[in-house]
């Protein structure tokens, strides 16, 4: 069985769970799940979890993104995306090179954001865009999110295409409307695509196509597995008792540890001879649980880890 993530580049017009749907089909595996959905439109890096490694997704969803995204100003969308309906068209002529990089300086930082109905967010257990297309807005709560970086990258007016690192959760749609209406005439996004997501990157995935070709292979591109999956954690090594240990949800001490300690709260993982055993969060002042200095949040059971 294989077990870790496959870095898909998927491409526009099918959804992310159509995805999941083909990676299992070629892998002839029932526990397949993608880390963060893809619009349609969206094209780009979708790591998709496969066997053990979907109980990895959370962490993996954690990191920071990067989109480059195309969006046209002078129209605001239902959606705030091409696919929707037009609902307000404006001048877009006093809009210059200028304005537009100091709209996007602007929006570097903490920002709120307000979830766009159009989502997969859900109210009472339903997803809003059900709603949205029955018609039905619903309050929503704003968020915050950081953009750390928005670099423009092309001015072709109406199109402008600029490229966003960012915290999880940002909608880059979203983003796309407000800074039309910083400049005026509104925006909605025509084009967008997921260049990295952690420390992952288009150069890591590959497509589906590829997918299908050698998807029995014993080495697959675009495969990595559990400890790889977790890269942009840190790696802490565990001695042969704390690992004994671990097999019956003891959670290691600090002398069961092997090399520099991280920063209290941090979330790492726990290697035995190299091979993924456990991920945990570093808390040697906790109270509710007096053994080990860590929280075990998985435990993976190794087995013949010498092997």
């Amino acid at each position: 069985m294989k077990n870790g993530i496959l870095i898909i580049d998927k491409p526009q017009g099918i959804t992310s769970h159509d995805v999941v749907r083909q990676v299992r089909r070629l892998l002839r595996m029932r526990r397949v799940g993608h880390t963060g959905t893809l619009d349609p439109l969206a094209t780009g890096v979708l790591p998709v979890a496969v066997g053990e490694g979907t109980r990895l997704v959370e962490f993996l969803m954690a990191g920071d993104k990067t989109y480059r995204a195309t969006l046209k100003l002078g129209e605001r969308t239902d959606t705030q995306d091409s696919e929707g309906a037009v609902l307000e068209r404006r001048p877009f002529g006093a809009v210059n090179l200028g304005s537009i990089e100091e709209a996007c300086r602007s929006l570097i930082g903490t920002i709120r954001q307000l979830p766009p109905m159009y989502s997969a967010l859900k109210k009472d257990g339903v997803p809003l865009y059900k709603l949205a297309r029955q018609g039905i807005e619903v309050e929503r709560a704003e968020r915050e999110v950081e953009i750390h970086r928005l670099d423009l990258l092309a001015v072709d007016l109406p199109y402008v295409t600029i490229e966003v690192d960012c915290s999880k959760g940002t909608y880059i749609r979203t983003l796309c409307q407000d800074l039309g209406e910083i400049l005026g005439p509104g925006a909605h996004l025509t084009a967008l695509r997921r260049v990295a997501t952690g420390s992952f990157s288009e150069k890591d995935a590959i497509s589906l196509d590829t997918l299908a070709e050698r998807a029995q292979d014993k080495e697959i591109p675009g495969f990595f597995s559990l400890e790889e999956a977790l890269r942009d954690y840190p790696r802490l090594e565990v001695n042969s008792e704390a690992t004994r240990r671990l097999a019956d949800g003891v959670p290691p001490q600090i002398s069961g540890i092997v090399g520099s300690l991280p920063a209290e709260g941090r979330t790492v993982c726990l290697l035995a001879e190299g091979k993924l055993v456990a991920v945990a969060r570093f808390a040697p002042e906790r109270l509710k649980e007096r053994r080990g200095d860590f929280e075990l949040l998985r435990v993976f059971h190794r087995h013949n880890i010498s092997e």
